[in-house]
């Protein structure tokens, strides 16, 4: 019996990485997914992989039109959401002088506005009980020389989640957020050696963590196994902000 049968879920930045690792994690708990992601081909062979228990939505959650069809797929299944996972995110290296206004549009349009406009348009359908997980990182508990707007970005995320936790806690809707360190995903691969060095060697492990491991602490708020945990930031970092 899995810890999720019988539950909708929603994962958005679904295509690859992290948000593929929590996508396939929740079909082994018995849960059906949403999938959500820009790339369409690449979702497509996601969602084919996982087979029968996920539908792919394809569209980039920037842009209002690709929410409200992830909306109509949602509202035509007939059943409640009892789980969304906004994933999506990204930021290109950039310092101070280098970052441009389409650049920092770019990366608070993604990571913050995003993310809020996704639970927006997901919280109709959404059940009572269920849980929201946002995804920010621990970079927002640090100062960055590249991700700087980056870094800022998922700060406001974790605020976001605690103010969403008290607005929704009425319905007993828990919101939490998911800080990853660094993770080993193709976007991490093609981050400058340097980026890549620089990140590791904040971590105490000594390495960059699995997608998996991720998705393992994503179930867990998920589930009902955090039934009494709501507004937390829970990092899945090696140690990196926490020694």
């Amino acid at each position: 019996m899995g810890q999720l049968d019988g539950k909708v879920a929603v994962v958005t930045g679904g295509s690859s990485g992290i948000g593929l690792a929590i996508a396939t994690r929740f079909v082994r708990e018995g849960a059906r997914v949403f999938l959500t992601g820009r790339r369409e081909a690449e979702l497509a062979r996601a969602a084919a992989a996982l087979g029968d228990s996920v539908i792919a939505v394809p569209g980039d959650v920037t842009r209002e039109a690709d929410l409200t069809r992830l909306h109509t797929a949602l509202e035509g299944a007939g059943s409640p959401v009892d789980v969304l996972v906004a994933n999506a995110g990204g930021s290109r290296p950039a310092g101070l002088a280098d970052l441009t206004r389409d650049g920092f549009d770019l990366t608070t349009d993604l990571n913050f506005k995003a993310t809020f406009f996704t639970v927006q348009r997901v919280l109709p359908l959404f059940a009572d009980g269920g849980s929201i997980v946002l995804l920010g990182s621990a970079a927002g508990s640090a100062g960055s020389t590249r991700f700087g707007v980056y870094a800022a970005t998922k700060a406001a995320v974790r605020s976001m989640a605690r103010s969403m936790a008290l607005e929704l806690a009425g319905r007993g809707i828990r919101v939490n957020t998911l800080s990853p360190g660094p993770i080993a995903t193709p976007s991490l691969a093609r981050a400058p050696a340097e980026v890549i060095e620089e990140a590791t060697a904040r971590v105490p492990l000594g390495r960059p963590g699995r997608p998996e491991e991720v998705a393992a602490a994503a179930l867990f708020l998920a589930s009902p196994e955090s039934s009494y945990i709501t507004g937390i930031e829970l990092f899945v970092d090696g140690g990196a902000r926490q020694v």
